[in-house]
């Protein structure tokens, strides 16, 4: 039989298989629609409203850290009434503020940057922009999900045992980590995040293994590779970098466990408790930090990049234009995803280090911003002369490439080993990481939310509310951590509970209280948008066409709500790029459109 045939006797029995899928609709129950479900657009939703919870609890926890930072000598009688013996006379103990520091960073980075982010749009998107039915293996899409979710029940559990929940940093270093009696947040509470963090390290594996799959193996007919959005693109090179780097830190993690509670001594040697001389020996806790940033400078990557691919796509849209340098931009997507495992070191420019080894890493670190300035190039030239709309995604795809700029720019300190040395550990690195990873990363991330919503739900946000979800996001980002640069010129460490008494920062006195108001105004702005995200679902206006936004990717051509399997009839066959907008006097021209005879195409 032949490849065509084949294909379709294949695209018939997927038809047959949910044309009976259809009549037999009513059986299905709301424990395999809604919870058990395989559905992708069904995942997808569960690891947004998942993330989006957890993204408070976050928000909250940076919050309450703030209100100390910013207040070190007021008492807040309400925090003892809902905290307890962690907020003492009504003042955060200090205990509570580093379990507050460390699960405030475990759950913004893993939790919601990391699986609400990539566990939302890649599992939204795949299918829908490459032309499947659904992902490679939807049992799996599904363990993926749960096991998330199992990570954050384990997660949140913590935060309910008596010791507290682990206190070591989002990093958790040994030998704090590695020994129980080290402190509070190192006894049960150090156990539960340990086990947490393993069954998220199943769960992205799960994700990726099945992303990757879906995107090679799954694209229908005419889906060259260089017809993938750049989403796809982004996502796929995101699932790479999970797949190759997690399984390290996972191994880090089981090592932890076992000096724990083993007796071995892979991270401890030569330590001392309380005047008792430890046995154990032979140990690196150097050994460690290798194992956690060889996964966590990736991370960083698989991160940004989802935003880049959202951002790539929503600034193309809403610009009229095609998207400049195509294949520039997937170039430097696979360079920064390359690089990106050849820099973790920099991390650990004051670990004693060999400088040799030291200036290596500091050439590499220089040489990520190349393929990094490619895509803000491509992206400012994609604007230029575009008949912009000014959408909340688009605003939001605006202001990420704004944050990326600026805290990129602050990287190029902090990636020179000499200055390094001065700046580790301050507050310059607080802003620094927070302004290009943590911000950049939300707003690309918000700008995903705000524009396809329409697909995911049938209904549009509110836009007003998201035009001032934007501009006090913003501003409120830039009040908090562009300062926080000077702090850390000045020397400022970061994770300290009280600057007071501290000769050196007085002067930084009335500047903390400033960024703790704006902390508290963006947590405010957030909660706005939460509000209208779930009120919308129900109560926002509903889309009345299937291509609100004027898209040329394959997603719009689907029904408003699609069933599963997503397309009724037969999967549209594809016949250019993506990003045919502004061409032979229209529009835009979607991927389903053949080329016309006097037409080039991609």
């Amino acid at each position: 039989m032949s490849n065509e045939a084949t294909v379709h006797v294949e695209q018939g029995a997927v038809h047959e298989v949910l044309e009976h899928h259809d009549e037999h609709h009513h059986h299905e129950t709301f424990i395999t629609k809604y919870v058990f479900s395989q559905d992708h657009k069904m995942i997808a939703k569960q690891f947004l409203i998942t993330g989006t919870i957890w993204a408070i609890i976050g928000g909250l926890m940076s919050v309450l850290f703030r209100i100390q930072l910013g207040y070190p000598d007021a008492t807040f009688p309400f925090l003892e009434d809902i905290f307890g013996h962690w907020a003492k006379g009504g003042k955060i103990q200090p205990e509570f503020y580093y379990a507050l520091v460390t699960m405030h960073g475990t759950i913004l980075v893993f939790f919601v940057l990391t699986a609400g982010l990539s566990g939302t749009f890649a599992n939204l998107l795949i299918p829908l922009q490459v032309g499947a039915r659904d992902m490679a293996s939807p049992m799996l899409n599904m363990l993926s999900y749960w096991f998330f979710f199992l990570a954050s029940i384990v997660m949140f559990s913590s935060l309910f045992v008596e010791t507290g929940p682990a206190a070591g940093g989002w990093t958790v270093y040994p030998p704090l980590s590695a020994l129980g009696d080290a402190s509070q947040g190192s006894k049960i509470g150090m156990d539960l995040w340990l086990v947490s963090m393993a069954l998220f390290v199943v769960s992205s594996l799960l994700g990726g293994l099945n992303y990757i799959s879906t995107i090679l193996n799954m694209r229908t007919k005419g889906m060259t590779m260089t017809r993938l959005p750049l989403t796809i693109w982004a996502i796929f090179f995101t699932a790479i970098l999970g797949v190759l780097s997690f399984p390290v830190l996972f191994s880090g993690f089981i090592l932890l466990l076992f000096d724990r509670h083993l007796g071995t001594s892979f991270y401890l040697s030569e330590i001392v408790i309380n005047g008792k001389i430890l046995p154990n020996e032979g140990g690196s806790a150097i050994l460690y930090q290798h194992l956690f940033w060889f996964l966590g400078h990736p991370e960083v990557y698989i991160i940004i990049l989802p935003t880049m691919g959202l951002v790539s796509e929503v600034m193309s849209v809403n610009a009229r234009k095609p998207i400049f340098g195509y294949m520039a931009m997937v170039g430097s997507l696979f360079a920064i995803a390359v690089l990106a495992f050849l820099v973790w070191a920099h991390h650990m420019f004051v670990t004693g280090l060999n400088p040799f080894l030291g200036s290596i890493f500091v050439l590499l670190t220089l040489l990520i911003a190349v393929p990094s300035a490619i895509k803000v190039f491509n992206w400012l030239t994609t604007l230029w002369r575009g008949n912009i709309r000014f959408t909340p995604a688009m605003l939001f795809a605006i202001g990420f490439v704004s944050m990326f700029i600026s805290g990129g720019l602050t990287g190029i300190f902090l990636g020179n080993s000499t200055l390094d040395l001065h700046l580790h550990d301050t507050y310059f690195v607080i802003a620094h990481f927070h302004i290009v990873m943590g911000i950049s990363a939300f707003l690309g991330m918000f700008a995903g939310v705000y524009h396809w919503f329409p697909k995911m739900y049938g209904r549009y946000l509110n836009s007003t509310l998201g035009y001032i979800h934007f501009w006090v996001t913003l501003v409120c980002a830039y009040v908090i951590f562009w300062p926080m640069h000077y702090e850390g010129f000045a020397g400022m460490p970061r994770r300290y509970y009280d600057y007071s008494s501290w000769e050196s920062f007085k002067n930084f006195v009335e500047l903390n209280k400033v960024i703790s108001f704006a902390a508290m105004l963006s947590f405010g702005a957030q909660l706005m948008f939460v509000f209208n995200f779930f009120y919308s679902i129900f109560h926002g206006r509903k889309v009345t066409t299937k291509n609100p936004w004027h898209s040329a990717t394959l997603e719009w051509t689907t029904p408003i709500n699609p069933g599963h399997g997503n397309w009724p009839g037969e999967i549209p066959e594809v016949h250019r790029w993506a990003y045919d907008y502004g061409k032979d006097g229209k529009d835009y021209i979607d991927q389903t459109t053949p080329v016309g005879k006097d037409e080039s195409g991609h």
